[in-house]
């Protein structure tokens, strides 16, 4: 496994969050939405700019901001592909 910013990863490339690298209100803000430390994530897909990225988290999906994005890094799942 290897380590990079959410933000890098790939469209259905999955990982676990292992940082939120921001504090203050936009770390809680992260925070709150379910983004902490062990939760698994995977990448559902990207605006035509790449700007926002599409989440799937805890069966939900989010969106976040390419500079939030930078800010979370996540240990990701090798492709057997």
């Amino acid at each position: 496994m290897s380590r990079m910013m959410l933000r890098k990863m790939l469209k259905n490339q999955s990982g676990t969050i292992t940082a939120v690298k921001v504090a203050g209100e936009l770390g809680r803000r992260i925070r709150e939405m379910g983004l902490v430390p062990g939760t698994k994530v995977t990448i559902q897909g990207r605006a035509p700019l790449y700007d926002p990225v599409a989440l799937r988290v805890m069966g939900g999906t989010l969106t976040l901001r390419n500079n939030e994005a930078d800010l979370i890094e996540v240990e990701v799942e090798e492709s057997s592909e």
